[in-house]
């Protein structure tokens, strides 16, 4: 390593949500981190542009849901156009239904991307994060002590740790040669632009299928997958908390797209009732071929890949963004646990174990929705999504009951009072329902309480993250539970 490299216990490459989630998740727990990022700045456009519950009961933790809730909004029924009038109305995502896990949060809410990055930057700086604009990570060098993560300009960064959370072109990842499996989702290029349009309602996600397809389409979120015609699908969204509307686009057969302000009237003239002309301007587009793809591996030694880097999905359906933070949220109490020494270093080992299946299950979720082959009902809320399976939960009664180990803790009213609220922050949580909690020993709470649908009597020591790790009806082999994820536990 060169001389004036940069220190820190984690560098963190890519400032977008999963970078900066990761970022705050380890701030708040005392670690040193840098999140690194290309760019002169935070990226400008809507993007992904909804969170699922699972998602905002994570930002609930993470102290920055109250920013996410001023900023954005509900979504709006979907109104399909054809020839300039209004052939029918409907929601885009499932009402809940009943046996549905408990949460606040029951549908999902809109922000676009942009105005999240900069809510979690927010939040990032106020917690002491740091965040090095303009480095362009190139390549990553490991040891037996750590990592070196080298740069197009300027010195190195020398990190214990490193993740990749640079998106779907991670240089990390390829630096690393893990290869990517998958398929092209859709093999027509699609368009996306923040848009101002005068004379269209923002009270409606406004469709427009191709000609020959006037049902309400279900692919690139809010737009369909079928090709229709040669025509293709249009979708414009208004953006809550924007006076922007967000425009999908798809273009079938064709080799590119124009994503200029003409490119764009031309596009809405030709497929809308709209003049072309109203169209006023164009903050910021893009186009993409959507597709899906898993990495091979989540780890190679010292550095973790999150995020895009390790699974890129279809927009359908609202996912991607979301597995992506909650990879971060899965890794960084991991991180925390191994670099204070508090948990062996094979805990990180549960990191791939715990998410790639997950990522896997999430893929396969959003390209069913975009093919019109599955709905945006309750597997969308990744509620349900646990690590039954990991070897992190540890169930060791012989009849477990609804809740087990490796499940998300249901947000129940336990005495008047959320049990997620009485979970917030960054700590180890001995729950035990209906039972004498044992003795604890330091950087865990302990939680009474009487008996609580849908939980049985006994313990449960919950994850920081909001999963159970370990169930019991005694304090018997607590200890050595503890010992292995850096709980702290004792009798």
């Amino acid at each position: 390593m060169g001389t004036g490299a940069t220190r820190t216990d984690v560098v963190v490459v890519g400032a977008g949500p999963t970078g900066l989630a990761l970022g705050i998740d380890l701030a708040r727990r005392g670690v040193d981190a840098l999140v690194v990022e290309r760019g002169e700045r935070l990226a400008p456009g809507s993007r992904g542009k909804g969170f699922q519950p699972r998602t905002m009961e994570v930002f609930e933790d993470l102290g920055v849901l109250d920013a996410v809730l001023t900023a954005g909004g509900t979504y709006p029924a979907a109104v399909v156009w054809r020839d300039g009038r209004k052939l029918g109305e409907h929601r885009m995502f499932d009402p809940v239904e009943e046996g549905e896990p408990h949460s606040r949060f029951t549908a999902p809410w809109m922000v676009p991307q942009w105005r999240t990055t900069r809510i979690l930057y927010a939040r990032l700086t106020e917690l002491g994060g740091r965040v090095a604009f303009g480095r362009e990570a190139v390549g990553v060098d490991q040891d037996a002590d750590g990592v070196t993560v080298r740069f197009a300009a300027g010195a190195p960064v020398r990190a214990r740790y490193a993740v990749a959370a640079d998106g779907g072109r991670s240089a990390l990842r390829r630096a690393l040669d893990i290869g990517m499996t998958g398929e092209t989702v859709d093999p027509d290029p699609v368009l996306v632009a923040d848009v101002r349009v005068e004379g269209l309602s923002r009270e409606c996600w406004h469709l427009f299928p191709p000609p020959e397809d006037a049902r309400a389409p279900e692919g690139p979120e809010g737009a369909g997958g079928r090709a229709g015609s040669r025509r293709g699908f249009l979708a414009i969204c208004p953006l809550a908390g924007t006076d922007d509307f967000q425009l999908v686009a798809q273009f079938p057969g064709a080799d590119g797209l124009d994503p200029s302000l003409e490119g764009i009237r031309a596009v809405v003239g030709e497929r809308t009732h709209l003049a072309p002309g109203s169209v006023t301007e164009v903050g910021w587009s893009s186009g993409f071929r959507p597709r899906a793809a898993l990495a091979d591996r989540f780890r190679s030694g010292r550095v973790l890949l999150a995020g895009d880097a390790a699974h890129v999905h279809s927009p359908a359906g609202g996912q991607g963004l979301n597995t992506s933070v909650q990879d971060a949220y899965n890794l960084g109490w991991k991180l925390a646990a191994v670099l204070t020494g508090a948990a062996p270093e094979a805990l990180l080992d549960t990191y791939e174990e715990e998410r790639r299946p997950v990522a896997a299950h999430i893929l396969a979720l959003s390209t069913a929705i975009h093919r019109d082959q599955a709905r945006r009902g309750a597997a969308t809320r990744q509620l349900g999504l646990g690590y039954r399976e990991s070897s992190l939960a540890v169930e060791t009664r012989d009849a477990p009951g609804e809740v087990r180990a490796g499940d998300r803790v249901p947000d129940v009213q336990v005495d008047g009072v959320r049990l997620h609220a009485s979970l917030a922050g960054a700590r180890w949580t001995l729950l035990a329902v209906g039972t004498r909690a044992p003795r604890t020993l330091e950087g865990v709470r302990v939680l009474s309480c009487p008996p609580v649908e849908p939980f049985d009597t006994g313990l449960y020591l919950i994850r920081p993250d909001g999963y159970v790790g370990w169930t019991g009806t005694g304090p018997e082999d607590l200890d050595a539970y503890a010992a292995r994820v850096g709980a702290g536990v004792g009798r």
